[in-house]
């Protein structure tokens, strides 16, 4: 992926008597320097105000693959085998320790960079890591998925469930005291299911359970990412696309800087600078990553069930197809698009019908409200100023949580994720 986009997507009191009210951390003491949504989504934190994190080179961990859909190796084109098994990456520590388990958010490889910070943070703490693919990730859902039409999270979790078993019995040499769970945007809504399949199933019996950023309602925060691509961009017209506008923008940044370097910390110098974005530009910059996502989904699960929407089915795919056509086909089809043509299609075969909001019910948070009410291993850490939230998501929380949910001021979508304030609060809580 080049790396304009790798940095890019670093993008993923209650009123009842008797109830504990939710940590809300007072903005001036906070201390996060970003205070606006899309800028802290795509920015995070300057690096002096990141945590001190072990180098890769100290850390004893590879990467490994699993097979857990030996059909696809039939149904997938002969150029797909290198994502007929699963992959995932494992760092050990020397003895017995607790193991980690971390799902990616929407349409993220194990390997990408919110997930490479969150193993190092744990690896630091003594924890063996586990890192993920998103199920929504075409990786996993050509190597893992049972019916590659990611979007039913109980399905969902039992993929994960059964890759997070296979994973355990690849390594039986691995010494673990205990197993915990996290997530992080649309991962953290599929840990939570996964965490109510494993109460009946019990292979891992999580002693704790962190919520980074969840969806509350995913129709809701898919509409809002959905909603930012729209959004009108002063400087785009017939002649001059919105991306053309951004590469100039970063042309005349770093022939001023006086030489080239792209790195995790360069979107926030980038934002101090006189080529800063605006907000409208911010967030059709989301927007068009959540996009890039949602394409990808629509395309890889059409290809995986012949639906022939987007790639004609029987369609002769080799290593020298050009695959270009198809995707710019799939570009055009945004979450709703894919909602309705594939998964609510899949969903009413399977389950006699059903209603746009009996599927939303079922997907989202909703569906486990009695079980998150009462599991006290399960906790929430959100942001105020989260743009995937809607009217009353931070009130179901509070009410659903209690004192297990904490709110954040500021950090937009999981900017704030590699902040030391929330770092130190993510390895407190898996301490107890």
């Amino acid at each position: 992926m080049p790396h304009f986009f790798r940095l890019v997507a670093l993008l993923s009191g209650m009123a009842f008597t008797g109830q504990l009210l939710a940590a809300d951390i007072d903005a001036a003491s906070y201390g996060y320097p970003l205070s606006n949504p899309f800028e802290a989504t795509l920015a995070t934190t300057p690096v002096e105000l990141r945590p001190s994190l072990p180098d890769d080179a100290d850390i004893d961990q590879d990467d490994y693959r699993v097979k857990l859909r030996p059909e696809r190796e039939f149904e997938l084109p002969k150029n797909f085998w290198p994502v007929t098994k699963m992959g995932y990456r494992l760092a050990k520590q020397r003895g017995e320790a607790p193991l980690i388990f971390i799902i990616a958010g929407t349409g993220a490889h194990y390997g990408s960079s919110t997930p490479e910070y969150l193993k190092k943070l744990f690896y630091g703490a003594g924890y063996h890591v586990v890192q993920l693919s998103s199920p929504t990730s075409y990786d996993f859902m050509t190597s893992a998925s049972r019916f590659a039409t990611p979007g039913i999270t109980r399905e969902d979790a039992e993929d994960l469930y059964r890759a997070m078993q296979a994973v355990r019995a690849q390594h039986p040499r691995l010494k673990v005291s205990e197993y915990h769970l996290t997530g992080y945007s649309l991962g953290g809504l599929q840990a939570a299911f996964v965490s109510e399949l494993d109460e009946t199933r019990r292979s891992f019996n999580f002693k704790r359970v962190l919520l980074l950023n969840p969806p509350v309602n995913l129709y809701t925060s898919i509409s809002n990412l959905d909603r930012l691509v729209q959004t009108q961009v002063e400087g785009i017209d017939s002649s001059t696309t919105f991306y053309e506008l951004v590469l100039e923008k970063l042309t005349r940044y770093f022939q001023a800087k006086g030489y080239l370097d792209i790195n995790d910390a360069m979107l926030y110098e980038f934002q101090q600078s006189r080529e800063q974005l605006s907000d409208e530009q911010m967030a059709m910059l989301i927007g068009a990553v959540f996009r890039f996502s949602s394409s990808d989904i629509a395309f890889t699960s059409d290809l995986v069930n012949r639906r022939g929407l987007i790639t004609p089915i029987d369609y002769p795919i080799d290593d020298g197809t050009s695959l270009t056509p198809f995707f710019k086909r799939a570009l055009q089809c945004n979450f709703d698009c894919y909602l309705t043509e594939q998964l609510i299609p899949m969903w009413r075969a399977r389950s006699d019908g059903g209603s746009l909001t009996q599927l939303i019910d079922q997907v989202s948070l909703y569906a486990l409200t009695d079980y998150l009410k009462s599991s006290s291993k399960i906790a929430v850490m959100h942001n105020a100023d989260d743009v995937i939230l809607g009217p009353g998501d931070l009130g179901f929380l509070r009410k659903t949580f209690g004192d297990r949910l904490t709110v954040y001021p500021l950090g937009g979508h999981c900017g704030n994720l590699n902040y030391s304030v929330n770092s130190d609060a993510m390895l407190e809580f898996f301490r107890g």
